[in-house]
């Protein structure tokens, strides 16, 4: 019995890390998770929050919730909690934290979100819009992203 328990706990954590090591290998590298107060060296809550979503566009973009529109380097999804009439959030799929931390590999998937904002903007007939990124210390998710707003739109 105690041997047949001790198999299965190899076995799960053996399953654990290869899917981890298979979600996770597209990511930019972080630090450690914060287990105590260790300062600058560990995961904050909103890269850890970054770190998810990365491996969830990147590997399993089927589950992202509510998708507007999607292209092979961006996914825009509807924003859940909307504060203006139109409010769509535009996640490339490539993991970059912020715009500061840019490298040539990453340029196309960028690119890719603005041609997704133009595709949105065509097909709601968008005339007052803004698109919004925020640096690290104004982001929720620490995961490159932008904001489409628009507070009126062509359709009735």
């Amino acid at each position: 019995m105690r041997f047949r328990q001790t198999l299965f706990c190899i076995a799960l954590f053996a399953a654990g890390a290869v899917s981890g090591g298979y979600f996770f290998s597209g990511a930019t590298p972080r630090s450690f998770l914060a287990f105590d107060d260790c300062k600058e060296r560990c995961l904050k809550a909103n890269e850890l929050a970054g770190l998810i979503a990365s491996a969830g566009i990147h590997r399993t973009p089927f589950f992202v919730p509510d998708v507007a529109v999607e292209s092979d380097t961006c996914v825009a999804i509807n924003y859940p909690r909307p504060t203006d009439r139109v409010h769509y959030v535009l996640f490339p799929k490539r993991d970059v934290r912020d715009i500061a931390s840019l490298t040539p590999a990453d340029l196309p998937y960028v690119a890719g979100c603005f041609a997704l904002v133009r595709q949105l903007v065509e097909r709601d007939k968008l005339r007052s819009y803004r698109v919004l990124t925020n640096g690290p210390g104004m982001q929720d998710i620490a995961y490159l992203h932008f904001h489409l707003f628009a507070i009126d739109s062509g359709s009735p």
